[in-house]
């Protein structure tokens, strides 16, 4: 597959790059990206949650009412479930959602999501991307000339640069993350990748090692 390459201005430079179709042409596999996607989500969650059931709760235990005579169920504590403002039953308590994948489910998993992306057109190739100072109006400036401004984007960088991540941190679609450290959530949850070549080459050399 081959993609014409943009500067940050939104010119075609004329230069064109061969996406690997080892990892841009395989046939993804939807499985493999619900499970890395359920994963991460699942490691997202805190697990604090705690709600305070029968034993726990600090109220009367006195015989409310005589057991015989009411018309009604027997009853003898506040703290039951059945009165307000007592236990809950089976309540939530904390727990760890953490689960375990396989290295090569994730790694398919980020390989399915790249494909799908590159076969629908939702990708595009940016010669490099530098700032001077950090700056949003730069980073809106790009993602305007690039039509991208109105889209969820995820731009992926060879290396951490400072000055392109505080630029693009404040913008509510776009986000900004590296070749080594991009997951497949990231990678679904965007409408369009913007893709710089360097980070092109350590994508394709980390799914060949």
């Amino acid at each position: 597959m081959e993609l014409a390459v943009y500067n940050i201005a939104g010119k075609d430079t004329g230069k064109k790059i061969t996406l690997s179709d080892e990892i841009f042409g395989i046939v993804p596999n939807e499985h493999v990206v619900y499970l890395d996607v359920k994963q991460y989500l699942a490691n997202q969650r805190q697990g604090t949650h705690k709600a305070k059931e029968r034993a726990e709760v600090s109220r009367s235990t006195r015989k409310i009412k005589k057991q015989k005579g009411t018309g009604g169920a027997r009853a003898g504590s506040m703290k039951s479930p059945l009165m307000k403002g007592g236990g809950r039953i089976f309540g939530p308590r904390p727990r760890d959602y953490h689960f375990k994948l396989n290295k090569k489910v994730k790694s398919l998993a980020r390989q399915s999501a790249l494909a799908a992306k590159a076969q629908s057109g939702d990708i595009a190739i940016l010669d490099t991307v530098a700032f001077d100072t950090p700056k949003t109006k730069a980073f809106l400036g790009m993602l305007k000339a690039l039509s991208l401004d109105n889209t969820k984007t995820l731009l992926i960088t060879p290396d951490v640069d400072k000055n392109v991540v505080l630029s693009g941190r404040n913008i509510p679609k776009a986000k900004v993350s590296t070749a080594g450290d991009v997951n497949t959530y990231d990678l679904v949850n965007a409408s369009k990748l913007l893709i710089t070549t360097a980070a092109i080459e350590k994508i394709e050399s980390s799914f060949s090692k």
